[in-house]
């Protein structure tokens, strides 16, 4: 059996590993997640390269979770002739019809944006690719097939999988796969995307006792997040001070999960009495979608995330919390001069409406920017963090005199310290352990503590294109 690194590998976005081997002689061939690349300017040419195989002769593919960069190429891979199933959890299944539908909604959108400005004579170079259409999108889902956590199915003769929770958003993943060779079985384990360990909104990762191949993510892998106390510190600190001041505060956030985080832990500084009644505004469709989704599957929340939002259905005077609908009532919030807490996507700040916000409110001292997830290399979230003076959004050359805030508190991924705590889990080393899903200096740090704190052997850092047996 061999697994070949498409993604994630060497990077963090663009999650895609292929396996395949065979079973009493019959071969097999499997992708877990297909994920599309994000920031950086190739991350458009890495998506419409053609993969070395025929995507009609994959058996399966057995996803992680909904974000775009492990699901983004699902309807690009089925369209090419893919007509396999698509294993998921139910959450997840019900996630990838907000998120897949709305990603080919924004393609055919900046296709036809750029097309019009190019008959004007206002556009320069290529226009933008169209990996797939919304009729492409739709047509994938029809191939997804959805099983709870823990629920053993069997993908093809010799072949059983089933999903654990990984504690990152609505419906995350560990895939664990047991595969026939040789009379005996082999244990494939991929991380996902883990979350933290004791923080708000979503249950801790599920341990994991035995593999024989393990994929680990390694995003934060070289860093430690700060406590939640410290995080809420900072928090009231920066919303304190900007509306003191007649600001406003920005908060680009991924839709999924992210969004639900902040909004609890939002609710829980107004019912501790740590923030007054504040005014928020949650500007993206897809966000609003995963919210009431979220609503829909309370009992996969934490027992604390639970306690808050009950609180807030019987308190909702405490804030005023709107969900905003449409465009025209979208950019009614560019008119607000202070006074409101905007959350809205996309969480790298590459497209959407949070787009707008930024050019309104950058250029102006008294606001606030607050970035809570990671940012990959080459996105303009990225460019804030890094305190770029100038930075262009839609074309336009934007000051940025707005105060900007990370708090890594806030992200969905486990911190080095988490990672080496699910990792203590397993009861002996794996035969091989693969760190992907990192930036260099961080898989290479992981990799690192890994060997010298677990004394585990075979730690690899696969890059993209790497071909190893297992």
């Amino acid at each position: 059996m061999h697994i070949k690194f498409f993604g994630a590998a060497g990077e963090v976005t663009g999650s895609r590993h292929f396996l395949e081997g065979a079973i009493k002689g019959k071969k097999f061939c499997f992708m877990i997640d297909y994920g599309m690349f994000q920031g950086g300017r190739d991350a458009a040419d890495k998506n419409v390269e053609s993969l070395p195989f025929n995507p009609a002769d994959l058996d399966f593919v057995i996803l992680t979770h909904a974000h775009i960069d492990h699901s983004g190429l699902l309807p690009r891979l089925c369209a090419e002739g893919f007509k396999g199933t698509i294993y998921c959890t139910k959450a997840t299944q019900e996630l990838l019809k907000i998120l897949l539908l709305d990603s080919a909604h924004i393609q055919e959108n900046d296709f036809e944006r750029a097309e019009r400005k190019q008959k004007l004579g206002k556009w320069r170079g290529d226009l933008p690719t169209v990996l797939y259409t919304v009729k492409q999108a739709t047509e994938c889902l029809g191939q997804l097939k959805a099983y709870e956590y823990g629920q053993v199915f069997e993908p093809i003769p010799g072949i059983e999988a089933h999903f654990r929770n990984a504690g990152h958003i609505l419906g995350s993943a560990i895939v664990v796969i047991d595969v026939e060779q040789d009379d005996k079985k082999k244990r494939i384990v991929s991380s996902g995307d883990l979350g933290m360990f004791n923080r708000p909104l979503m249950p801790d990762p599920d341990l994991i006792e035995s593999a024989d191949v393990l994929l680990v993510e390694s995003t934060y892998g070289d860093r430690l997040h700060r406590t939640l106390q410290a995080t809420e510190d900072e928090l009231v600190e920066v919303i304190t001070e900007t509306m003191k001041h007649g600001g406003n505060v920005v908060l680009p956030a991924f839709a999924v999960g992210r969004t639900q985080e902040i909004l609890l832990i939002l609710i829980e500084l107004v019912r501790k009495k740590r923030l007054p009644h504040i005014n928020i505004w949650v500007d993206s469709p897809m966000a609003t979608a995963a919210t009431h989704l979220t609503e829909r599957y309370f009992d996969e929340l934490d027992e604390h995330a639970q306690g808050a939002f009950s609180w807030f259905k019987k308190n909702s005077d405490a804030l005023t919390l709107r969900f905003v609908a449409d465009v025209e009532e979208s950019k009614a919030l560019n008119k607000i001069k202070g006074g409101a807490v905007i959350i809205s996507a996309s969480g790298m700040c590459e497209a959407g409406r949070v787009l707008h916000h930024l050019i309104e409110n950058l250029p102006h001292s008294q606001n606030a920017i607050i970035i809570t997830g990671f940012q990959a290399q080459g996105t303009l979230g990225r460019r804030l963090v890094d305190k770029n003076p100038m930075v262009k959004i839609m074309g336009k050359e934007i000051n940025v005199r707005a105060s900007i805030h990370t708090i890594g508190g806030l992200s969905a991924h486990a911190d080095q310290a988490g990672l080496l705590q699910w990792l203590k889990g397993f009861k002996k080393a794996p035969g091989k352990t693969f760190v992907i899903h990192g930036e260099p200096n961080a898989a290479n740090n992981f990799a690192k503590v890994i060997e010298e704190e677990l004394n585990w052997q075979h730690v690899v850092i696969p890059q993209r294109g790497d071909l190893f047996p297992c």
